[in-house]
């Protein structure tokens, strides 16, 4: 096998073993097979090379889910070349912004994101820009890689300040390919529908089929479910992986409509966290799928992992000392509970770490460790040291999130930064969330703090004096005192629409 650590070299491989068989089906109904895509990967990286990219350079890369992404991808692997992901929503200043750090010398784009150049200063900088089009022989040999070469860099939303650079080398993605592999349980047999980019590279290394759902992800609001339930029955998909808000629509409309997917077997939902009420609703839509909920970040994937029928079967009641279940522990990660601090930790010893570990069922910041776990930021040594701890010669990644760990299994209680001090103990976010969606007629809602006042956010089915007069009823029953209530639509994540946005509350 060539290069067999480089997601490019995993694919040509499968070329040769499979290489009549449909690689990817594009929504628009094109089809490329695993023969195809890897001739095309050739010509593709023999024309970067003419063009002037060589290994270790970076291509940002603003091209729509499709054939034409992954051949991108592939050829700059192939050459040894870094990609460098911009999410198809950011606006201009956010893309500026990614230019600057990422100091591309290539872009490729398609002709709408070459309109672009008129408006980002960012493109305008980068000196060689190409569009889709390529030509050439296909001859190109494919570079040797080494781990520790740079492979990807994707960008952290930036909803808590400048968005991050993860950087992704070809070691770290071979990892993280192998742990997503395992616990998505990925085969050649597979047929599936994967709305989170980083999942079709996955399939295109393991040699299975991949349909490109037909929506756009820049809007994810404007999802039409009957034709992604088309899709599904259409090309026999077998497996869907999608944040929770994409499923919960599908599970809407095949409920409503009793629509049946007899070739689907398992569906894998994360991004966001999963509350009680979505989980029955998946249950009902899905009465006979695996539905898997997995809990990660974009610097650790996955870390746990629940089915949708063990979460459905918590209870409505409000609980304070009670968390999200987030399932069992992913088994390459290691998983430690930690005082919440805003402290930088990075140059800590062994023996403070270890000192710092909370005892089971203390509530506390989450960190990780593992081979799928994030080691480097690109250029950018604060970020390293803020969200980092190095011990020993091992990275523990700092979630953010706040939890606890109790009979082996991770319970998430929200961002630490969104917890309420009650006492000795704390309001969570997300208990406050997973109770107050059983509430009828709201959709979602949740707590904030001024730092004196408690603050309620709820986003109503349906605005009626009634549902409002009925859920102003519900919370007078909490155990703590709430200063204001307001009845609002609650801003979203623009990646997937599927987690609150707190700082805009705020």
């Amino acid at each position: 096998m060539e290069n067999p650590f480089n997601i490019a070299g995993l694919f040509m491989h499968n070329a040769e073993k499979y290489p009549d068989k449909t690689a990817i089906w594009d929504k628009n109904g094109d089809k490329i097979t695993f023969s195809e895509l890897a001739q095309h990967v050739r010509l593709t990286a023999n024309y970067f090379r003419q063009k002037g990219i060589r290994r270790g350079d970076r291509v940002l890369l603003f091209v729509p889910m499709g054939i034409d992404l992954y051949r991108n991808v592939l050829a700059l692997f192939y050459l040894g070349a870094t990609v460098v992901f911009v999410d198809q929503w950011s606006k201009i200043d956010r893309l500026d912004t990614c230019c600057q750090i990422a100091d591309c010398k290539a872009f490729v784009g398609s002709w709408k994101a070459h309109v672009l150049r008129f408006l980002s200063k960012g493109i305008r900088q980068i000196p060689i820009k190409l569009g889709l089009s390529y030509s050439g022989d296909g001859n190109e040999q494919m570079c040797q890689t080494l781990l520790e070469d740079a492979a990807l860099i994707t960008f952290t939303t930036g909803s808590t300040g400048t968005p991050k650079a993860a950087l992704r080398t070809h070691g770290f993605l071979y990892e993280q390919f192998k742990a997503l592999e395992e616990e998505i349980q990925a085969k050649p047999s597979d047929v599936d529908m994967s709305v989170l980019p980083i999942v079709l590279l996955i399939n295109l290394a393991v040699g299975s089929t991949s349909v490109i759902a037909d929506f756009n992800p820049s809007k994810p609001t404007k999802i039409q479910p009957r034709k992604i339930a088309k899709q599904l029955r259409d090309y026999r998909v077998t497996r869907l992986v999608a944040s929770p808000y994409f499923i919960k629509r599908i599970a809407e409309h095949v409920s409503e409509h009793k629509i049946s997917l007899p070739e689907l077997n398992d569906i894998f939902t994360g991004g966001a966290p999963v509350f009680l009420k979505e989980a029955k609703l998946y249950n009902k839509a899905f009465r006979d799928k695996n539905v898997q909920v997995l809990y990660g970040s974009t610097e650790a994937e996955p870390i746990s992992s629940i089915t949708a029928a063990e979460l459905a079967s918590e209870t409505h009641t409000f609980n304070l000392k009670q968390g999200l279940p987030v399932g069992c522990i992913f088994h390459k990660a290691q998983v430690k509970i930690i005082p919440i601090t805003d402290k930088p930790l990075f140059d800590i010893s062994s023996e403070t770490f270890a000192r710092m570990q909370q005892p089971e069922g203390v509530w506390g910041e989450i960190v990780v460790s593992g081979p799928h776990v994030l080691t480097q930021y690109y250029e950018n040594e604060q970020a390293l040291r803020v969200n980092k701890i190095l011990i020993d010669g091992i990275y523990w990644h700092r979630t953010g999130d706040s939890g606890y760990i109790r009979d082996e299994r991770l319970f998430l209680t929200g961002r630490c930064n969104t917890l309420i001090p009650q006492g000795e103990d704390w309001l969570s976010t997300f208990v406050f969330e997973n109770f107050v969606q059983s509430i009828n007629g709201v959709e979602m809602g949740t707590i904030l703090s001024d730092g004196n006042d408690i603050r309620v956010f709820i986003e109503l089915t349906e605005e009626t004096p009634s549902t409002k007069e009925h859920v102003l009823a519900e919370l007078q029953q909490l155990p703590f005192k709430i200063a204001t209530v307001k009845f609002q639509q609650l801003p979203r994540d623009p990646r997937h629409h599927s987690k609150i946005e707190y700082g805009k509350l705020i």
